[in-house]
This record gives C-alpha cells, structure tokens and sequence, in this order.
C-alpha cells in the first residue's frame, strides 16, 4: 500500500465516538429527522425571501423590521441545524433538505444519503463523492448477501 493510499485509508477509517448508523437505524431516525428537515427547508427558504426584500424593498417593508427577522430566523435555521447535528446526522443541502448519515462499510466511512422527497433512505456514496455518486443501498449488501447464500 503506497503512503498515499494509506493516508486515504486513514482517513476514512470509522472514527471513535462517532455515530454511525445502519440502513434501518437512519430509516428509523427518519421519523425525528423528517419533521426537522421540514422545518429547516421552510425556515430557509424565509431566510431567502427576507434576504430578497432587504436587497430590494418594497415601499411597505422597513429594513429594520426586516433585518431584525432576519435575525430572529437566522437564530431558528441554527437551532434546527443543531438538532440535526445532536442526532449525529449532517445537513449538506438547504434546499433539497439533503442529509448524510455517517456508516462504516468494509471498515470505511461512507455516507447513507436522504433527502426530504424520499421516503427511505435508499441511496449512499463515497466520503468524498457527494451527491452525484450516490448508489442504491442494496449494493452495501451484495458481498455479505453472497457469502450467506
């Protein structure tokens, strides 16, 4: 193994103390992270609009009102943030309310990816893959799925 591939290993090794979770425990947490996920993408997109009005007013707004809201809001995004963070989950999108849930396959971390319009957690990726290297969770199961047939 070359240095750098041991660096790579390294650092997707599981981390102690770290929550990590099954394929059914995400789909089990879903039932508290559904509904904060919801909260957050609302509280966002309030976020957004004020942003708009205090950029470009309209004669009935008054930017302290406006900035003030903002802040209020600000206040709430980060408290649901944090309640996501509390349960070990990590935000990655806003808008799509899209989360990873750290795992461990083959002694390596990967994220098990949801996001707000799905009704399970069905898809993971790569530490470092991102949204766009997501793949369905029945291929986590194949190697073991083959050794207990």
């Amino acid at each position: 193994m070359t240095t750098q591939n041991a660096a790579l290993t390294l650092s997707r090794a599981p981390k102690a103390g770290k929550k990590y979770f099954s394929v059914d425990e995400a789909n089990q947490a879903l039932a508290y992270v559904r509904p904060v996920t919801r909260d957050l993408m609302d509280c966002y997109a309030h976020v957004v609009d004020i942003r708009r009005r205090i950029e470009k007013p309209q004669e009935f707004d008054s930017r302290e009102h406006l900035e003030a809201e903002y802040e209020t809001t600000m206040d709430r995004l980060s408290e649901l943030v944090d309640e996501l963070h509390m349960v070990g989950v990590e935000l990655k999108d806003f808008e799509r309310g899209l989360i990873d849930f750290p795992s461990v396959h083959d002694d390596r971390e990967i994220y098990l990816c949801w996001q707000f319009k799905d009704q399970l957690v069905e898809a993971w990726h790569e530490t470092d893959a991102g949204f766009a290297g997501r793949q369905n969770v029945s291929l986590l199961c194949e190697p073991a799925c083959d050794k207990a047939a």
